[in-house]
């Protein structure tokens, strides 16, 4: 793939611009990048915040698959981006869907969006990731505890560097889904997440549900075991649940 990188110092959501220019006959490979977000999204219709000293960016895909399929994206994302980060904080761990942690705190938030018009299908893979802590600190009301990379790094590390990192492993493994299909992306997402075997609660904007994290369907759902039965889960919230002693 062939990445035409366009720097921002502002937008209102690389995710938009992407789109935006996906309609006008953007080529897949071109990856927006803002030092600022006005209007950037995350997961389940919430507001992403771009901090200082974060990276926030988004590519385009033009995947010769089926619309069923793109959902596995988001994954194949996941998987890319664990991969990346890992050359930085080996702790980087997966949580389901597409959350980085490290040691419990948020690290990087994935969002995937896709549009079909006369160009076709366009895919775009948003990710904000935090490379240093900002100045001001942490807001004090976020849903998962943030960190950022430098955190635990010892040699300080610049957001160019995590930029090119991300794109060389995206590049790999969204190869791989293309030419080899889901298994290699969930195989290699199942290592990486952090709550495989154990219990866990998911809250899907409603209710609650427990059961045991078994890993993921065909299709990218969590699988669950609740009462004896397996259950599959298609978008919610994941929390590892203490166990008792």
């Amino acid at each position: 793939m062939n990445f035409n990188i366009q720097h921002y110092e502002s937008l209102d959501s690389t995710n938009k611009e992407v789109l935006r220019q996906a309609a006008q006959g953007a080529k897949e490979g071109l990856t927006i990048v803002a030092e600022q977000q006005s209007n950037g999204k995350g997961r389940l219709g919430r507001t992403w915040e771009t901090v200082d000293h974060a990276l926030a960016m988004s590519v385009l895909l033009r995947p010769p698959i089926d619309i069923a399929q793109v959902s596995q994206l988001s994954l194949v994302s996941a998987v890319a981006a664990h991969e990346a980060l890992a050359l930085f904080a080996a702790q980087t761990r997966i949580k389901w869907p597409n959350d980085l942690l490290i040691d419990g705190k948020k690290v990087c938030g994935i969002l995937t969006e896709m549009q079909q018009d006369k160009h076709g299908l366009a895919v775009v893979i948003g990710l904000g990731i935090n490379v240093s802590d900002p100045k001001s600190g942490w807001a004090k009301d976020m849903r998962t505890p943030p960190t950022s990379l430098n955190t635990y790094c010892v040699q300080n590390i610049h957001k160019d560097d995590v930029l090119q990192a991300i794109l060389e492993s995206l590049n790999t493994w969204y190869n791989r889904f293309i030419q080899n299909g889901f298994t290699p992306i969930r195989n290699a997402w199942e290592k990486a997440h952090i709550a495989n075997g154990q219990t866990v609660s998911v809250h899907d904007g409603n209710s609650y549900i427990q059961g045991i994290a078994l890993g993921l369907a065909e299709d990218g759902a969590l699988c669950l075991l609740v009462n004896g039965e397996e259950q599959r889960i298609i978008a919610g919230d994941v929390s590892i649940m203490e166990q008792k002693t």
